[in-house]
């Protein structure tokens, strides 16, 4: 074959080994080779399981030979380390669970596994999901592939960027306010968020537990809608998991986008978006029309209060999500004498810088006599966004608009500034809010060769219409084929 095995799509992956081209193990060796090549450069798994990874992948040679297929059968892929797996470390990106080792496995990471996933590692995440840069990683910042002085994004950075870097075929991230959207944009991978209830969070380290959910970074759109379709459904574990049917996403890619409406929101093309940015996604826009979609002007009045929204109903959700984190059950322990010295410690200690501001903008936000003018209040402003939305989608089947503001920043650059930082989201954290899908898929570079990304947004439970229009998209352009220029180390 003309590619490396590394540089296979899930697709062309499963058909090789469909046709004894190269087998499951010969696959996963190339994955692991290359992870020696160029994980010193990227820095994308705090965890790899080799030997693990080895084992899974003779067991589907051994399936396969005997005459059995299943959708991931032998696909070597990461898993965000804020996705819990049994027997192996679960560190959330944080020094307070270092050495934490879950005894049971999430449900979506099992889904995968079942289906036949061989476990390459624990990608790199900002500490407990918090980040739009993974910088705020307990033990070292991801690198883009792309250019190694800038950051992948984040929280689910280390994902993109395994994905970008050929480091694994496809992974598993969490997008609370645009984490997995993100990092594919600034990454030029393709990043799926699944409406809220579409995948169980059941195992899932939760930050923000009315936001999260698990989503996809794959090369192409065909194999993120596989992967979707694998993890998607109910699950008895969690009670926020949808009881709605799922189908088999790949069935809706079916290149024709001829008659549908496509909504063109003004409140995200905006002064500060980086002219480069604009020009791209409108350049990607006029592509659909090309293709045969529809055009329409549509309003989102409340997206300028969606930065703060969403500043307080996480932070307000993690304050509680995380204070269970208290040195004594699981996790980094002081071991102070006294237990209120102990939980001061172990926190103080454990958890990293932004977590505890997190925490503490959260704690504030519940308190007594804040509670009605800043938590009630937001949970009143969400309700108005939602709204905005479900209003836009009785007129266009779906939404386009840049997914950042601008491509990906240098390392370093916004760490002090907390408020910069957060704006990187300012285009993402409506559509968690909403509790609705959308996905980035790369739609050109800037000057500098740096990706950038398009975000088609739709209603809840709508991912077969948005990757149906990703997917044309994206075979109508040749993005995608694009490979980050990582030099091989000897």
């Amino acid at each position: 074959m003309s590619k490396a095995l590394y540089e296979l799509t899930i697709h062309e992956a499963l058909e090789g080994m469909r046709r004894k081209e190269f087998s499951a193990v010969e696959l996963t060796r190339s994955l692991l080779e290359r992870i020696e090549q160029v994980e010193d450069q990227v820095k994308a798994y705090l965890t790899v399981t080799a030997d693990l990874a080895l084992e899974q992948a003779a067991a589907a040679d051994t399936r396969r030979r005997a005459g059995e297929e299943a959708p991931l059968l032998g696909i070597p892929m990461g898993i965000k380390d804020v996705l819990c797996t049994a027997g192996v470390r679960t560190t959330c990106g944080s020094r307070i669970l270092e050495n934490f080792i879950p005894p049971y496995t999430a449900t979506a990471v099992q889904r995968l596994l079942d289906a036949g996933m061989v476990l390459l590692g624990k990608t790199n995440t900002d500490e407990f999901a918090m980040g739009s840069s993974t910088e705020n990683s307990a033990y070292f910042p991801t690198r883009n592939p792309w250019a190694l002085d800038r950051v992948p994004g984040g929280s689910s950075g280390g994902s993109a960027a395994a994905v970008a870097a050929q480091e694994a075929m496809a992974a598993l991230g969490t997008d609370t306010g645009g984490s997995v959207r993100l990092p594919a944009s600034y990454c030029g991978v393709v990043g799926l968020k699944p409406s809220y209830g579409r995948v169980s969070r059941y195992g899932l380290v939760a930050y923000g537990s009315s936001l999260d959910q698990i989503g996809v970074l794959a090369k192409d759109v065909r194999d993120a809608a596989l992967v979707l379709t694998v993890m998607a459904g109910h699950d008895p574990h969690d009670s926020t998991s949808m009881p709605a049917p799922t189908p088999d996403y790949r069935a809706a890619l079916t290149g024709d986008v001829r008659g549908l409406r496509i909504g063109l929101p003004e409140e995200y093309f905006i002064v500060g978006v980086q002219p480069e940015v604009e020009a791209a996604v409108r350049r990607a826009i006029d592509a659909l029309v090309d293709l045969g979609a529809e055009v329409r002007p549509v309003s989102l009045p409340n997206t300028d209060q969606a930065l703060p929204v969403y500043y307080l109903v996480a932070t307000a959700e993690a304050s509680a999500n995380l204070a269970r984190f208290d040195g004594v059950r699981y996790g980094y322990s002081a071991g102070a004498d006294s237990i209120l010295e102990n939980y001061r410690l172990s926190r103080g200690r454990g958890f990293g810088a932004e977590v505890k501001r997190r925490i503490m903008l959260g704690t504030y936000a519940l308190s007594a006599g804040y509670y009605d003018a800043y938590y009630l209040k937001a949970q009143q402003v969400r309700t108005l966004i939602k709204q905005d939305f479900e209003r836009a989608f009785e007129q266009v089947d779906v939404i386009a608009s840049p997914v950042a503001p601008t491509t990906a920043f240098r390392l370093g650059e916004k760490t002090d500034d907390p408020l910069a930082m957060y704006l990187s989201d300012v285009f993402t954290i409506t559509l968690n809010l909403a509790g609705m899908c959308g996905v980035s898929v790369p739609c050109g570079f800037d000057r500098q060769g740096l990706p950038i990304g398009l975000q088609i947004m739709g209603p809840h439970l709508g991912e077969e219409i948005v990757l149906r229009v990703a997917h044309a998209y994206e075979q109508a352009t040749d993005w995608r084929r694009r490979q980050a220029p990582l030099s091989i180390e000897a």
